[in-house]
């Protein structure tokens, strides 16, 4: 029986697989287009820059998205506190905690279960202060964007340091297969599903996407 994993790192293995993924995706974009296009008629170190580029303003994007998905989040769990605090019908209150829960906790946790955290709820003093983002928060924001630049450069690299452009494309990709092989191989332990069925099934989802986006103009 495969079991779950556990993370104590600052990002749980899906995080960091799907910005790894959605790294790839985006330098693959480009450096496919190589051996699509005439690669006498193309700048290669052109390209690599534009690839770069392209995931620097999209791991910032994406870092400035979870800081605000944060902070929306931590604005509804307040205000689900308050409501649970200030609400007058119980039953009320234990639907706000009910249908904050996880659909797992929620759906074993009954009546009672939700009922003494609602007068725990009660028992705590109010929510005082605005919603702040913490270093915490800051930091996993940081380890998103690096993740995205970071996971660039592998597939690239081979450009850089292989004259031959055909040798350089068919590295590049190989890079980029292995790399989506061991995202998967880490989701699959994480979430105690077979790894190999995991693997496989994101290398193959992940060069779908390569070629949707680069069918699609991406």
């Amino acid at each position: 029986m495969e079991r779950p994993g556990t993370s104590k790192l600052l990002l749980n293995p899906l995080d960091r697989a799907a910005e790894i993924l959605f790294g790839l995706i985006m330098a693959l974009t480009f450096t496919c287009s190589i051996s699509i296009a005439n690669s006498r008629h193309i700048e290669i170190r052109q390209l690599l820059v534009a690839a770069i580029g392209c995931n620097l303003a999209w791991g910032l994007v994406d870092a400035t998205m979870f800081l605000l998905g944060t902070l929306a989040q931590k604005n509804r769990s307040k205000l689900i506190f308050e409501a649970v605090q200030n609400s007058l019908e119980p039953d009320e209150a234990r639907k706000y905690i009910a249908d904050s829960l996880p659909p797992a906790v929620g759906s074993v946790i009954d009546t009672d279960g939700l009922e003494q955290i609602r007068k725990q709820f009660i028992s705590l003093p109010p929510a005082t202060g605005k919603v702040r983002l913490t270093v915490v928060d800051l930091k996993k924001a940081v380890a998103l964007f690096f993740l995205m630049v970071i996971s660039t450069f592998p597939v690239v690299l081979p450009f850089v340091f292989i004259h031959d452009t055909g040798i350089a494309i068919r590295v590049s990709n190989a890079i980029a297969v292995l790399m989506m092989f061991l995202c998967g191989w880490s989701v699959g332990n994480y979430v105690g599903s077979s790894k190999w069925r995991v693997s496989i099934a994101l290398t193959v989802i992940g060069i779908i996407l390569v070629i949707l986006t680069i069918i699609l103009g991406g």
